[in-house]
């Protein structure tokens, strides 16, 4: 059977371009052989999230009493577990639906190249395209002295994957977004989380030194803290749970069970790569160029597999490019400093652009608080701020920050113009709704035009 497309992985990434790619025109098959919907569906985004929403309403909770509000909430794993299934199915759901309307190929099978143009399908029926999308994701890495076992050492995908080992206390183990993540979720979800971080959290991110300080003092409050500078030497599986000796036998921790948070590596088992003549690099990475092209210029690579900045959000981002290259060739590059990142944690982080070391020797910044902000005040949750960071000598826009409540959402209004050499106007010129969080983008952007002397033109603010 012959495709204009074909798409292996249906997680983020796989499933936005074939539905771009259909929309436009193109006979599009896409070939899954777990789970509809991937990784991000079932075991990353979409259920953490909303876990952390869980998690969010019962950190809040805690300060009702001062709002006249009586009663405290108590979080239970399991029900959190029961109802992340419901929102997966909803949207798997929606997705199977969509894919039916654009009368995409949907194919459950492992696939695995047979030349540049062919797959097979599990070993047997073949499959033919003018294009090909990779987009297989990655899987999680377990370190030694690790190994997965059933009920005490998970991965978040076994956490997803099956209801949660009885045991109240956890063992968390790296330093990355998932150990951030998971130690505030799953402390407020009732939890007794031990935390063995060999770095300080998020400390090779390119977040600011401001935001993780105050992501810290946002841990402590809830009684979070990490062991930092350990890393588990041995592993005894015990009847009644899990025994870590840390770092030079300094410490025995004895948990009910274990959740790992090491880190992830491009999937690319079972495709047969050098039959297609593509390579990857030396860290299992399916090498593409700017055009998400690889060695074979009909054949992309997006996502976890081939991008480094493992992230549904880079994986979405990828997703257009390739298409928009597969409909007209060359003419969209790919820039991953302009697409978000995101952690859901004690705070939220968000951010765009230039990483620090990056965004030059002397630029100017911009920061606006949330300390007084109405509607921050009103909610009783002002911690945080917005920083802008511009190149002194153009005022180009090279990096914007997000730390506080709704983080994820208002990072957006930057990366709307992000890349466009008067994203700073178009901040300033926006017209906000008062009280609103979103405010403070127009005075972290006058601070700037205060120091270069832009004179940008004034925002008008809407009472409603």
């Amino acid at each position: 059977m012959q495709y204009d497309l074909i798409v292996i992985g249906s997680g983020p990434g796989g499933y936005r371009a074939a539905v771009l790619a259909a929309q436009r025109g193109l006979k599009v098959g896409i070939v899954e052989k777990a789970e509809w919907g991937g990784c991000g569906l079932n075991r990353g985004c979409v259920p953490k999230n909303d876990w952390h929403h869980s998690a969010k309403l019962i950190a809040a909770s805690r300060g009702y009493a001062k709002r006249g509000i009586q009663g405290a909430l108590v979080g239970d794993l399991g029900q959190a577990w029961e109802h992340q299934k419901k929102v997966v199915k909803a949207v798997r759901d929606s997705y199977i639906t969509t894919m039916k309307q654009l009368r995409i190929g949907g194919f459950a099978a492992q696939a695995a190249f047979v030349d540049a143009n062919t797959i097979a399908l599990d070993g047997h029926d073949r499959l033919s395209a003018h294009h090909f999308i990779i987009a297989t994701g990655a899987s999680a890495f377990v370190p030694k002295p690790f190994s997965l076992t059933d009920g005490k050492v998970l991965t978040s995908d076994e956490l997803f994957n099956q209801p949660p080992p009885a045991g109240k206390r956890v063992a968390i183990v790296g330093s990355g977004t998932v150990g951030a993540e998971f130690a505030f979720i799953l402390s407020m979800l009732g939890k007794e989380v031990v935390w063995i971080s060999q770095n300080p959290p998020l400390s090779t991110s390119c977040f600011s030194p401001a935001a993780l300080q105050l992501l810290t003092e946002k841990f402590k409050h809830y009684g979070i803290e990490p062991k930092i500078g350990f890393r588990p030497e041995a592993v005894e599986i015990l009847p009644e749970g899990v025994k870590l000796v840390l770092q030079g036998g300094a410490e025995e921790v004895i948990v009910d069970w274990v959740l790992l948070g090491t880190g992830r590596r491009p999937h690319t088992t079972g495709l047969n790569l050098d039959a297609a003549s593509v390579n990857t690099d030396s860290k299992g990475y399916v090498k593409v160029n700017e055009y998400l092209q690889t060695a074979q210029p009909h054949i992309y690579a997006i996502g976890d597999v081939a991008n480094q900045r493992m992230s549904a959000n880079q994986a979405l981002a990828d997703a257009q490019i390739a298409v928009a290259n597969i409909l007209q060739a060359e003419s969209r590059k790919q820039d991953r400093k302009a697409v978000p990142d995101l952690v859901y944690s004690a705070l939220e982080l968000g951010r765009i652009g230039l990483n620090g070391a990056a965004e030059n020797k002397d630029p100017a910044i911009g920061i606006a608080t949330f300390e007084a902000n109405p509607r921050a005040l009103g909610q009783d949750d002002a911690d945080g701020f917005i920083r802008l960071v511009a190149d002194a000598q153009s005022g180009v826009l090279l990096s914007g920050e997000v730390v506080g409540n709704e983080a994820g959402e208002l990072i957006h209004l930057i990366a709307q113009h992000y890349g466009q050499p008067d994203a700073l106007q178009h901040l300033a010129q926006a017209c906000y709704s008062h009280p609103a969080r979103a405010e403070e983008f127009f005075n972290a952007t006058e601070a700037i035009a205060a120091k270069l002397n832009l004179g940008l033109p004034q925002q008008v603010i809407s009472n409603s």
